[in-house]
Formats: structure tokens, sequence, C-alpha cells
């Protein structure tokens, strides 16, 4: 079983920047894709960013440019360094896990979220 636990997140101006870390157990992400969602207040779960274990990265069109996705496979660690942040941004960040060739999922494997307050 897969246990994927979120930090990171926090209260920060609008431009700020934040830095989420994904930690997983349980079992080797080196063969996991791994993904980012967000998720608003009343809204539904929203696609991020993801990198597959071969390092190919893909990232929604409204955070491109800004958000940077990296893992650390030896740490079993994955990164989403989020510059420039809009109030829309604000909500629960998600990290999440499946053994699956798409960025966008499907995932399996979800963490608990982090929170992020982006204040204008």
């Amino acid at each position: 079983q897969v246990q994927l636990v979120e930090s990171g997140g926090g209260l920060v101006q609008a431009g700020g920047s934040l830095r989420l870390s994904c930690v997983a157990s349980g079992r080797s992400m080196s063969t996991y894709m791994m993904g980012w969602f967000h998720q608003a207040p009343g809204e539904g779960r929203e696609f991020v960013a993801a990198m597959s274990w071969s390092g190919g990265k893909y990232y929604g069109n409204s955070v491109k440019g800004r958000f940077t996705i990296s893992r650390d496979n030896a740490k079993n660690t994955m990164y989403l360094q989020m510059n420039s942040l809009k109030p829309e941004e604000t909500g629960v960040y998600y990290c999440a896990a499946a053994q699956t060739p798409t960025f966008t999922g499907p995932y399996n494997y979800w963490g608990q979220g982090t929170q992020v307050t982006v204040s204008s």
C-alpha cells in the first residue's frame, strides 16, 4: 500500500511563492507517475502538473511558466515549486500516484492534501 503525505502549504500574498513536498512510503515510486491536483473551495479537483518515472513533465495550461514539478526517486519525494501565485490558486493541493503512462491519470493513490491560501 502506498501512503502519500503532503507538506509546505501556507498563507502567501499574491505574487509570492511556495514549495510543496509529497513524501511517499510503502513502496518505491521509481516506476510511478506522480502528480499534483488543486481543489478550490466548492470546486472539483483540477490537474496541476505531473511527472513520470523517466522524467517527463506535463503542466496544466494555467500554471505553465510559473510552477515547476520535480522529484527525487531516491528520497521517494515529489516537489511543486509555485511562483507568482494568484488568489484563485487558493485551495487544497493533493499529491497523487499511479502506475499509468498518462500524465493526467487516472490516479489511485492520494494524499490528504495541504492547504494553500493566496491573499490579494
